[in-house]
């Protein structure tokens, strides 16, 4: 190995695969739906199916193609941005209309139901599921509330509990793919408010880190020998970036504490051995803020949350959408932090989740507001873009 390689090999990060291009999961589809009439626009390359293409709209918004008649269709060619020719079809569809007379049911049957229901067992879900695990804002050493003795107990017993968890939801699901979100703002640092913070600091930026360390390698100690397949993936915070030059800018958006401490412990995992040869490590590419992770079917995005004002997430989310050589472009679930408390959010068939914080409150926050944190994690379980649970741990 010459220097330069050897170099490149030093300053290598675990950065995730891309994500497949699937073209159902293009933005190039659009749906327009009021009472019993329906509009739907496809596009894509020469030789699609555009009537099967608006039959898969239909399902995506929960509207069953058996229930609609196409009454009208237009169709034309364009040339994509590659170059090669595509197809752009609009369908008018109508309800089909139901039979006026229905025979009535009886209502003795109907009461027979409830009470054969009363033995009911669930039936495990086919497939299978991944478990994620969200967390993030811990601020290590920051003296608020609790401060950091409080909060690595608090996030080693949400861990745990979430551990027992999944067992619980196994119940229901089929799950051997475990995935862990740590989504910024695991240390406090020192250039908050252009290192303004640092009185309100009770531990070095070394100490930080490391109890940061600490606790992933205890998540992935606990899940490992849990699951045939566990992922885990960190971005970084504004409290984690390593250097603020002149209190405001950055040295490169993925040089950061936050995921710099995942990576340490992946470099021990290599020397783990096979115990952990199925865990797999993620952090975002050279200047880059965000990871996206296919879950079972379902493309989760992590961001820690600082990029959008609040209440703005699905705006910034297209944005991101619009660029199609984006991963953003095909995700499913959205994962984020930053903002303190718990949020869960859809637009169509997508999911934004944002995570409580891990510390027990914000000071300057609760002195303005008068409201003090409700501490957490978050699971959820996914599969095909779905995402059927969504709990909060505490």
């Amino acid at each position: 190995m010459n220097r330069s390689e050897l170099l490149t090999d030093l300053l290598s990060t675990p950065t995730a695969p891309p994500v497949r291009q699937d073209p159902e999961r293009d933005f190039t589809r659009q749906i327009e739906v009021s009472g019993d009439a329906a509009e739907v626009t496809v596009r894509g390359p020469e030789g699609m199916d555009p009537e099967g293409s608006a039959a898969d709209v239909l399902r995506t918004h929960q509207l069953d193609p058996a229930e609609w008649e196409v009454t009208g269709f237009r169709s034309s060619e364009w040339t994509m941005a590659n170059g090669e020719p595509g197809v752009s079809a609009r369908f008018s569809f109508g309800r089909r209309k139901v039979p006026a007379v229905v025979e009535r049911l009886d209502i003795d049957e109907l009461l027979d139901v409830f009470d054969k229901g009363a033995g009911f067992v669930p039936v495990q879900e086919d497939g299978e599921f991944t478990y994620v695990v969200a967390l993030g804002d811990m601020q290590f050493g920051k003296i608020d509330g609790d401060g950091y003795e409080g909060t690595i107990k608090r996030a080693m017993d949400c861990i745990d509990r979430a551990v027992e968890l999944l067992e619980t939801y196994r119940e229901r699901f089929s799950i051997e793919h475990v995935h862990l979100a740590w989504l910024g703002d695991h240390i406090e640092g020192f250039v908050s408010q252009g290192g303004a913070n640092t009185w309100r600091t009770q531990l070095t930026l070394t100490e930080q880190i490391r109890l940061t360390r600490r606790l992933m390698a205890y998540a992935i100690i606990r899940f490992a020998s849990m699951v045939s397949r566990l992922t885990v993936v960190a971005v970084p915070g504004n409290h984690g970036e390593a250097v603020r030059p002149g209190g405001k800018g950055v040295t490169r958006y993925d040089d950061s504490h936050d995921t710099e401490a995942l990576i340490s412990v992946s470099e021990a995992l290599t020397l783990a051995g096979e115990e952990y040869a199925h865990v797999e490590v993620f952090v975002p590419d050279t200047d880059e803020l965000t990871v996206v992770v296919e879950c079972s079917g379902t493309v989760v995005a992590h961001a820690h949350g600082h990029q959008w004002r609040s209440g703005k997430h699905f705006e910034w989310w297209r944005g991101q959408a619009f660029d199609k050589a984006s991963a953003m472009h095909s995700a499913d679930l959205l994962l984020a932090g930053h903002l303190h408390h718990e949020l869960i959010d859809t637009d169509g068939p997508r999911t934004f989740v944002q995570v409580p914080a891990m510390e027990s409150e914000s000071t300057w926050w609760r002195h303005r507001t008068g409201t003090r944190g409700a501490p957490g994690l978050m699971v959820l379980v996914t599969r095909d873009g779905q995402v059927p649970v969504k709990e909060v741990v505490r």
